[in-house]
């Protein structure tokens, strides 16, 4: 099903995924929070999770519980297809959103950030500037994935905004900084990875035994400020 400035697509028999475009945009984002949340409001039958990305929000449900509600001779894809454009029709977008501010300490030095150098050297900096670029911005979480807690922020200073590497580590620690290309992220823990490390934290990202297990959530700010 194709939209305005939208498309509705399957995955598999029990999500349907609607898309907004394929960049990184802090409007669409605020179009795709406000998605998941009023989704959210008004579950249907069989309604999981609504799971917000970048510019897309995937909704998953309970295959045949929602098959059982809905009349015959329409799918299950049909019904979630119409019940996303009619909720994004609807929605309403808030200009000013409630998010939190978090502040997170680093450690920048040689053997917490072992490709601050690189960093610096790309953008024929020192690594001092780099740094002091780095931590001049507040970041936007626009959401979680990859690792339970990991966020996506962005975005980076073009000065210093580097590719991955060629080559990802075997092991990246626990509460290391990374980049790639505008966007920064943290390890929530010891993981394999190709981020450029600048830096590490001793902030928790996830903690599985807490009511809420991540620490950050889609929309809060992040500004890293150096240990």
């Amino acid at each position: 099903m194709t939209g305005n400035d939208y498309r509705i697509f399957p995955q598999g028999l029990d999500a349907v995924t609607i898309d907004f475009g394929n960049v990184i945009s802090e409007q669409l984002n605020r179009r795709v929070l406000a998605l998941a949340a009023r989704i959210g409001e008004t579950a249907f039958p069989g309604l999981i999770e609504a799971v917000p990305a970048f510019s897309s929000c995937t909704v998953f449900f309970d295959f045949m519980e929602l098959r059982r509600t809905i009349p015959s001779g329409s799918t299950v894809f049909a019904f979630v297809s119409r019940y996303l454009a009619k909720t994004v029709d609807e929605l309403t977008i808030r200009e000013t959103e409630t998010s939190r501010l978090i502040e997170v300490p680093v450690d920048f030095s040689p053997g917490s950030g072992p490709d601050l150098q690189f960093v610096a050297d790309s953008g024929k900096l020192s690594t001092a500037e780099t740094v002091g670029i780095f931590t001049s911005r507040t970041y936007r979480v626009f959401m979680l994935g990859f690792l339970p807690g990991f966020p996506y922020m962005g975005e980076i200073d073009e000065r210093i905004a580097s590719p991955r590497k060629l080559s990802p580590r075997t092991r990246v620690e626990k509460g290391s900084v990374g980049i790639a290309g505008r966007q920064t992220g943290i390890y929530p823990m010891a993981s394999p990875g190709g981020w450029q490390i600048i830096g590490r934290t001793d902030f928790e990202m996830f903690t599985p035994d807490c009511a809420s297990p991540t620490s950050l959530r889609a929309g809060d700010r992040v500004r890293f400020i150096a240990a």
